[in-house]
């Protein structure tokens, strides 16, 4: 049973109206967002018209703030706009969706004027515009608005757009109240964009920005330029909510299609609109470079078009083959599951072995952690300690979590191996986690019956002395 003293609706209200009243008083005293809050609710509780005026103010209020928000502001600003946004979705919204659908817009349109006044490093302020966007779209399937009409808002917004990304998600939002009809006025609208410069304008007419490779950059090509990345990625997108795929491919020039991302997002679309000869064809005119920059995402996909054309042995093969060069383990689990009862173990066993003896050592690493594989990871570990980088401290720390419990000696050689690569090259920035690790060792060795051909803890530790000895900044940290 809860105390009495507990922080809970029932023990407060036991407090009674005027104290909870006299309460909610003082503490919002000094503090605007509490403020806002409590006159919200209040006009929420007078009439919704009463309440949508009152977010219309504030988020005017809010356009019109040219104070800078630094990253001690970012959550109180978050705050603000979460109590607006979250107001115009669960209070106004169900009962007048005309109203909330205008405010969202509202809202959305604040992007400039707050991305203007801050960095928004850690992306809180992000989230709070994404989130509108979704609820925009919800809201827009209630309201009674012409699909020219929301062609064209939706329209004018992306094309001011201006690089600050809150209206980057609105066109798949909005899917649903354009319908196939609005979609295809708005291609119709960007298609235009694309074909539009103007090319009468002399250069003495023109703002001089800048210069890039000895070339004059003129405010008005820069405008231009991102117009048209803007209508280029806004027609893939209603190219995909239309399942255009050919409309897709428009969207990029032909000398592109050489390039394994463009290639594999081509093809992933040829392949789902049950065109695997054609994806094929693209896939294979991308220019792979070195074997381990070759795209998972190319290598699914082309074994995709291979598998829907029937050709399922040779697509068996190519994912082996792409196993073989980069160790991925999504491949090889896709290559194993496609195999008969008992094959699959077999397999797996001949891929592991391969494993061992691949000569990148943390790659196979890499692929025992996801596969997951621990007794391979640390049998990999055991035979070819020397080959570990003490440097690649973001893969052997959690491997060393990883296999602590059931192969401690692997753990300890992985911890040895970033702690030998932090004092042998002196990196002093990373002396404080080389203690912490040389301090998992000790605890790890009341764990280990036999370090076999390695040496023993206390060993270990006599060898850094003799070697590092004259490290204090290293010694005084274990002390």
């Amino acid at each position: 049973m809860a105390s009495k003293t507990t922080l809970n609706a029932k023990n407060l209200e036991a407090l009674g109206v005027e104290k909870l009243a006299e309460l909610l008083i003082e503490i919002s005293t000094g503090n605007a967002n509490h403020k806002r809050r409590l006159r919200m609710e209040l006009a929420g509780n007078s009439s919704g018209e009463e309440l949508a005026r009152e977010v219309r103010k504030r988020l005017s209020s809010i356009a019109r703030a040219k104070s800078w928000i630094d990253w001690q502001k970012v959550k109180t600003v978050k705050s603000d706009l979460e109590t607006q946004r979250k107001t115009i979705v669960e209070k106004i919204a169900p009962t007048n969706p005309d109203e909330a659908f205008e405010l969202i817009w509202q809202f959305l349109l604040l992007g400039d004027s707050i991305y203007e006044r801050t960095h928004d490093g850690s992306g809180l302020l992000t989230e709070s515009f994404h989130q509108a966007i979704d609820d925009a779209g919800r809201i827009a399937g209630q309201v009674k608005i012409s699909t020219e009409s929301l062609v064209g808002r939706i329209y004018a917004a992306l094309q001011n757009n201006n690089g600050y990304s809150q209206f980057d998600r609105l066109i798949p939002s909005m899917v649903p109240a354009l319908g196939e009809e609005g979609l295809r006025q708005l291609q119709q609208l960007f298609e235009g964009g694309t074909k539009t410069r103007d090319t009468k304008r002399t250069n003495e007419s023109r703002q001089l920005t800048g210069l890039s490779s000895n070339e004059p950059v003129y405010r008005d090509d820069v405008y231009a330029s991102s117009a048209f990345f803007t209508a280029k990625v806004s027609l893939q997108q209603i190219a995909d909510a239309l399942g255009d795929v050919d409309l897709y491919i428009a969207q990029h020039a032909e000398h592109t299609h050489i390039v394994p991302t463009v290639a594999t997002e081509i093809g992933r679309r040829l392949v789902s609109a049950g065109r695997a000869e054609e994806a094929l064809r693209i896939l294979d005119k991308a220019q792979i470079g070195e074997r381990y920059q070759v795209p998972y995402d190319w290598q699914a996909t082309r074994a995709d078009a291979l598998e829907m054309l029937g050709r399922g042995e040779e697509a068996q093969q190519f994912r082996w083959q792409c196993f073989e060069q980069s160790l991925d383990d999504e491949m090889l689990k896709e290559f194993v599951r496609r195999l008969p009862d008992f094959d699959d173990v077999e397999a797996e066993e001949k891929a592991f072995a391969y494993a061992q003896t691949h000569p990148d050592v943390q790659q196979a690493l890499i692929l025992f952690l996801n596969y997951p594989s621990p007794a391979e990871a640390a049998k990999l570990v055991m035979h070819r300690a020397a080959g570990l980088d003490g440097d690649r401290y973001e893969l052997l720390s959690p491997a060393a979590e990883v296999l602590s419990a059931k192969y401690p000696l692997a753990a300890t050689l992985l911890l040895r191996a970033m702690i030998d690569f932090t004092l042998n090259y002196a990196r002093s920035s990373r002396y404080k986690h080389a203690a912490r690790h040389l301090m998992e060792c000790a605890s790890l060795a009341h764990q280990i019956e036999e370090f076999a051909e390695f040496k023993t803890h206390d060993d270990y530790v006599a060898d850094l002395k003799k070697v590092h000895g004259r490290k204090h900044g290293f010694w005084s940290l274990m002390r």
